[in-house]
């Protein structure tokens, strides 16, 4: 599975240590102008030469995650402490990120409060966090995340497309179906399927394609 590139840095907030003044340089405590937004985010998060869909969660000025057990993901902040999330506007890097590994040179490094953090190169913008395991049950974490810098890579406009939006919905039910082949699941899986190919363009249209092939071979 190959990457796509694309980079540009015109905006920076940093709020790892005192900085000389910068209106695009803030502190932590007053992001209201923050890449991310009010809700949960879904983002491509980075870990050590790790990525995954993710979905970072801002709630009265609060950033979470919840994460399963066992996953790379998890492993890795609970080893290392940090997390990147990632706005990157491309459904085949979701899919992709979702049921495989991505290679290594899609990465780049960040040294952010001294600490070397790996982001997707192709990333249009960048959060990165310091992440603290403040909660777990059996099967999951939860992780409280603290803003230390983030960047604008491209200022890109990207209009509202279901077909994007579909294949989102398409790859968490199958991240799912794969676990326990609930035949609810699958037929809303082919539902966003078929609403990402009349509404998205060559991306998403090979994305699907992608997952589709997944939920064939589960099926066998």
């Amino acid at each position: 599975m190959g990457p796509i590139r694309d980079q540009r840095g015109d905006h920076l907030q940093d709020h790892s240590k005192e900085q000389a003044p910068d209106e695009r340089i803030r502190e932590a405590n007053i992001m209201q102008d923050s890449i991310l937004h009010e809700g949960i985010n879904e983002v491509i998060g980075t870990t050590r030469l790790n990525a995954a869909p993710m979905g970072v969660i801002l709630r009265g000025g609060r950033y979470t995650l919840a994460l399963f057990k066992g996953s790379h993901t998890a492993e890795n902040i609970v080893r290392d402490g940090w997390f990147i999330a990632n706005l990157i506007h491309d459904p085949v890097i979701y899919v992709e990120s979702a049921f495989g590994d991505l290679t290594d040179d899609v990465f780049t490094t960040e040294i952010i409060d001294s600490t070397e953090m790996h982001r997707l190169a192709a990333a249009e913008a960048w959060v990165a966090f310091r992440a603290e395991v403040i909660g777990q049950s059996s099967e999951a974490y939860s992780i409280l995340l603290t803003p230390l810098r983030e960047e604008i890579l491209a200022r890109s406009i990207h209009p509202v497309n279901r077909g994007f939006n579909a294949i989102i919905e398409a790859a968490v039910h199958a991240t799912r179906y794969i676990m326990n082949h609930d035949p609810e699941l699958e037929w809303l899986i082919r539902h966003h399927l078929a609403l990402a190919r009349k509404c998205g363009g060559e991306r998403e249209k090979q994305a699907a394609g992608m997952v589709e092939e997944l939920i064939r071979e589960e099926s066998l």
